[in-house]
């Protein structure tokens, strides 16, 4: 049985997948609870992809799809928030007058750069880059607390064109065990996202070597993730990333209801 804590639907602007097919998808794959965590990016760089939510709307499909697949499917109505410095006030604000179970904050721009252009790359060493990126992500959830786990902490390296795009502990250490500092002292979780495997990075997001480092540190919540945007990524890779985690030192992964998290034995 596997709980997929991260599904992106066509409420999202960069999936095709509906929401239906999204709960067929994963209750072929033995998906026993699905969060639905489409993109609010405020004032993403990238003008070709403008990541707003239509929440009414969302809430309206997630009420259907619960009805529809009660007793077969458990749906978590979530939310991935795109961070930047300049834009967590509306975040904030955007939250307040919301009903979400369950909320992944993520850093998807950095300098007003999206990662996903090459723009943020161009003429940085990959030392460079990836401590810019590790910089602002850990100011933004020092000012920005209202979520639950920080999503693909190492997601600058999906992006990069560097001969050895990995990172690993001993050469970011001293910024990574900040960030999982703030995230264990304030009660917020790691995401284990799968989806490093499809962008050829051969490994989970973050890898082994940095999910040890969050258990040693005293991490224990831990949500895992397909980040799909089709239905054949739903729950893809689950039976690795669930023995990483036990090779981590894990004894959990962990579920939310209504913001809380609950353990579940790997």
């Amino acid at each position: 049985m596997f709980y997929d804590y991260h599904v992106h639907t066509d409420f999202s602007e960069d999936s095709s997948m509906s929401l239906d097919e999204a709960c067929r998808a994963a209750i072929e794959r033995n998906v026993v609870e699905m969060a639905v965590t489409d993109h609010l990016d405020i004032d993403y760089p990238d003008r070709d992809f403008q990541f707003d939510l239509d929440y009414a709307a969302y809430s309206d499909a997630i009420d259907r799809a619960r009805e529809k697949y009660n007793g077969r499917l458990s749906i978590v109505k979530g939310l991935e928030i795109g961070l930047q410095p300049h834009v967590l006030d509306q975040c904030k604000a955007f939250l307040e007058e919301k009903d979400f179970q369950f909320v992944i904050a993520s850093v998807h721009a950095v300098s007003g750069m999206d990662l996903y252009g090459k723009d943020f790359h161009r003429q940085k060493t990959k030392k460079a880059a990836y401590t810019e990126y590790l910089q602002e992500l850990l100011s933004c959830i020092k000012e920005f607390t209202s979520f639950n786990v920080l999503g693909h902490v190492d997601l600058v390296r999906r992006y990069g064109s560097y001969k050895d795009n990995s990172m690993k502990h001993a050469d970011f250490g001293d910024l990574l065990d900040l960030i999982f500092e703030e995230l264990i002292s304030t009660g917020k979780g790691l995401e284990l996202n799968t989806s490093g495997f499809r962008y050829k990075l051969q490994s989970t997001m973050p890898n082994l070597n940095i999910l040890k480092r969050y258990r040693e540190m005293g991490g224990e919540i831990l949500t895992i993730g397909s980040d799909a945007h089709s239905p054949h990524h739903v729950a893809e890779y689950f039976d690795f990333a669930s023995d990483l985690a036990r090779k981590a030192g894990l004894r959990y992964i962990t579920r939310f209801t209504h913001g809380k998290p609950e353990y579940i034995k790997i």
